[in-house]
């Protein structure tokens, strides 16, 4: 199932799966956490402040060169990989689709032991976005996972054995963990996702000796006939009207967090409503606290500490939960500690740390939503006609849903004082629904796309969905770029800058390069084969310095054929050293045909963006779920879009939809009823439930 790069080693592990020498995570503490060495990245974006910086200079602008593969591991899933490695005492540990984790020998690639949490394939029905997760957290001798299927897991770092497991979600609820846990003072705290679908958001805070929760934190107030839990949620109750309880009113805490050592906060990010039209959430508007918000909390109580809301009364799912960061910046010629975040409505906050106040906000690519951010009231001036809640008007809104900046990981150099974001310019569509069909298991997004998708046809109308993509080196103190460099293919990808002034990124077209961290000039690139949305990193073992990086996502590169034997998207772990001299394997892989006389599903991997999947499912459910079927399952007399072969070729697909290619046979031309787009949507939203269901094991 799993292949070694090392052949005279593959498969060879010490007693106890240890490497000579090794104590994985033993001495994992929060004094080493806020002292990391120079050498060691021990938690997902390596330090508490989440900068993901590194010190090392042994790769350098002069050494790069001489960069190249030292190993390598075959990942057995074919999904999106989205987690940033660990590496403890010379043990790495990585997270990829499906909560599993892999535990290698940083030096060599060794595998020292696997563990698979066995989440059922039917919660991939309920992961809004990919069942991925990014990433593991150490502490004093375990390994800790958020599951897919909202399990908290403690695993022996030494052995990958469970030492505890608890639930923290409803399992009856569609929610889903895809995020990092952070440890902090010995609690482990962990939020979740699912706010399309119904929930009402919280954090929460265990033991991380024994799992027991110690506090929770819950983002949007419940039923007031009930209670408040805190007179904060009293307070953000007075922002909500009508029934906003009844489906959770959304805000979950799915990415973002960081803590700050210096002044003793911890900062989360808060998402977006449920559903996201406040017109159905909120009727009679209000600002709907905390959603869109970072919150600072006291991280041994939970207790709220201040709040600055991003996106007062957001309909967009312009979510605050993207990365969040902490550091000292030079703001009014003194030195200050700051929070920063540049979450989807593409403006770049800057707060002060220890009060919420807002020092800056510009707009780090052009969002059409907002003209600015009043820095007197800290709100958005927005722009009237993209309130499709309020006008009842359709509307092309810019950022989409996607937003300009999503979880991808960004950093931040000290030796530069520049932040190293991944953007994506887009737009979305947006109407209001008639009404708010309530579905547990689909999105309830209150957000009919058909009417706005027909605005694009009008003359100076934006392309829809996608524009472009670009890594940007952004200025946090002057708010202004510095470079960008624009990518060959749409997509983001996560970012590391080190103390040589390098900053490492990947890209959608399959490669890997390196870029001088303060013009922009690309110093080295390698190709991947595959994907890379997630974010590299970098740590010392044996006096060396390694550059790791976990590829795969939807689909492949361009011309890029499969070379994996276990994954159709050659998802891999690639580790790169001075000198290393590993190559890729380039023969095709061609897995054997499944029997023709068997009605078995074998889509094509999912390639789509989740807006276009979301779209596709508004639209499908307006035109075609009548005689396919709800959700694409169709009974015995119609044909089942999950099994059929245009799913592999797009203009196959508009060949019968749009131009009535089959007409003769009852299936007429459905161009009439669909605006520019709309059969591409439905076409990802097919391939998308062809997939969930062959995970789930379902025909």
């Amino acid at each position: 199932m799993r292949k070694s790069v090392l052949p005279a080693a593959a498969g060879l592990l010490l007693a106890g799966g240890l490497v000579a020498g090794f104590s994985p995570a033993r001495a994992v503490d929060g004094a080493r956490l806020q002292a990391t060495a120079p050498g060691e990245w021990l938690a997902a974006s390596r330090t508490y402040d989440e900068q993901r910086y590194s010190p090392l200079t042994q790769i350098s602008g002069a050494t790069i060169g001489r960069l190249g593969l030292t190993w390598y591991a075959d990942i057995d899933t074919e999904r999106g990989q989205e987690a940033t490695p660990i590496v403890v005492d010379g043990v790495l540990y990585v997270t990829i689709a499906w909560s599993m984790v892999k535990a290698y020998d940083a030096a060599t690639g060794r595998k020292l032991w696997e563990y698979d949490p066995k989440v059922d394939r039917a919660v991939g029905q309920i992961a809004c976005c990919d069942v991925v997760n990014r990433g593991v957290a150490a502490w004093k001798g375990r390994i800790y996972l958020g599951a897919l299927d909202g399990r908290l897991i403690a695993l022996d770092a030494r052995t990958g054995q469970v030492a505890w497991s608890v639930q923290t979600t409803d399992p009856a609820k569609p929610h889903t963990i895809t995020g990092v846990p952070r440890i902090i003072r010995g609690k482990v705290i962990i939020g979740n996702g699912g706010a399309e679908y119904d929930a009402r958001g919280y954090i929460t805070a265990y033991d991380a000796a024994t799992g027991r929760q110690l506090w929770r934190f819950f983002t949007v107030p419940g039923d007031p006939a009930k209670g408040f839990e805190t007179p904060e949620l009293r307070m953000a109750a007075e922002t909500w009207t009508g029934e906003w309880w009844k489906l959770g009113g959304g805000g979950t805490v799915w990415d973002g967090m960081a803590y700050d050592v210096e002044t003793g906060l911890l900062f989360i990010g808060v998402g977006n409503g449920t559903p996201w039209n406040q017109r159905f959430r909120s009727p009679g508007g209000g600002d709907n606290l905390f959603l869109s918000s970072i919150v600072a909390l006291d991280p041994d109580t939970g207790r709220y500490r201040w709040h600055y809301q991003t996106t007062p009364g957001e309909t967009w799912d312009y979510t605050a939960a993207q990365p969040i960061m902490v550091a000292t910046l030079p703001v009014g010629g003194r030195p200050r500690r700051v929070v920063m975040q540049a979450p989807k409505n593409g403006f770049f906050y800057v707060l002060d740390a220890r009060t919420g106040a807002l020092l800056s906000a510009e707009k780090f690519a052009p969002a059409d939503w907002a003209e600015r951010v009043d820095l007197k009231t800290g709100r958005p001036v927005e722009n009237p006609a993209a309130r499709f809640d309020r006008t009842g008007q359709p509307a092309i809104v810019t950022p989409g849903p996607l937003g300009m900046h999503n979880w991808h990981p960004w950093s931040f150099s000290p030796r530069t004082g520049f932040v190293y974001l991944p953007v994506t310019v887009n737009n979305g569509a947006y109407g209001s629904a008639a009404e708010l069909k309530v579905n547990d298991r689909a999105f309830n997004t209150g957000v009919d796309a058909g009417p706005a998708m027909k605005l694009y046809a009008r003359p100076g109308a934006p392309k829809p969905g996608p524009i472009t993509s670009y890594l940007q080196a952004w200025d946090p103190v002057r708010q202004t770029e510095v470079w960008r460099m624009t990518n060959p293919v749409y997509g983001a990808s996560g970012t590391l800058a080190t103390g040589a002034d390098l900053v490492f990124s990947g890209d959608h077209a399959g490669r890997f390069a390196a870029y001088d961290a303060r013009t922009g000039r690309q110093l080295w690139t390698t190709p991947t084969q595959a994907k890379v949305v997630a974010a590299p990193m970098t740590y010392e073992v044996g006096g060396e310095q390694y550059v790791a990086i976990l590829v795969g996502a939807r689909g492949l590169p361009g011309a890029q054929v499969r070379t994996s034997p276990v994954s159709a998207n050659n998802s891999r772990l690639l580790v790169y050293k001075l000198g290393g001299n590993l190559r890729l394997p380039e023969a095709e892989f061609k897995p054997a045909q499944a029997s023709t006389t068997l009605r078995v599903l074998n889509p094509p991997l999912l390639t789509g963006t989740n807006e276009q999947v979301i779209d596709g499912q508004t639209s499908y459910g307006r035109v075609c779920s009548g005689c396919h079927g709800a959700g694409a399952v169709a009974d015995k007399s119609v044909p089942d879009l999950r099994y059929s072969t245009t799913l592999n070729s797009l203009p196959a697909w508009n060949a019968i939809v749009l131009d009535g290619a089959r007409a003769g046979n009852g299936m007429a031309s459905f161009r009439p009823l669909l605006a520019p787009g709309e059969s591409e949507a439905i076409w990802h939203y097919v391939i998308s439930q062809a997939n969930k269901d062959k995970a789930a094991g379902r025909n």
